[in-house]
């Protein structure tokens, strides 16, 4: 089965100092283990860039050249289909965004959402199940 995977995942698995890289590297080992693979679409890995070379949100930021080899890796691995957003996702989104009342702070989210959806992706790691519940579309993994 494929697992969409959410930005705070990547980040998660990435980041060794991270509070949850244990979880996550751990659900990782077991969905590979069990035959399963990943969904990534390129918003997430901007997302990923982005953060994790925010000195403000990591104590020890990845340099951009590293951020970009970890996302790379990420993009060209065999377990990982690639997603993107088309019209109809983007018009998803836009319905999503005006239907369930979601501010700025939820707009990578909901393209997210309305990508993997797009995709058929049913299921999706994240922490951060509240931002996707509301699509009443995924079945959310999580790594605490």
């Amino acid at each position: 089965m494929t697992h969409g995977i959410d930005t705070d995942f990547l980040v998660a698995v990435e980041i060794r100092d991270h509070p949850f890289h244990r979880p996550a590297d751990a659900l990782l080992e077991s969905l590979l283990a069990g035959g399963h693979d990943f969904a990534v679409a390129p918003q997430t890995l901007a997302e990923f860039v982005h953060i994790v070379t925010d000195s403000k949100r990591m104590p020890q930021p990845l340099t951009i050249s590293g951020a970009i080899s970890r996302a790379e890796h990420w993009w060209q691995a065999a377990e990982v289909q690639r997603v993107f957003p088309d019209g109809e996702c983007v018009t998803n989104f836009l319905e999503w965004l005006t239907r369930h009342q979601l501010g700025r702070k939820r707009l990578l989210d909901t393209l997210l959402a309305a990508t993997y959806q797009r995709a058929g992706i049913r299921r999706l790691v994240s922490n951060n199940e509240r931002d996707f519940r509301v699509f009443d579309w995924f079945a959310i993994v999580t790594f605490r």
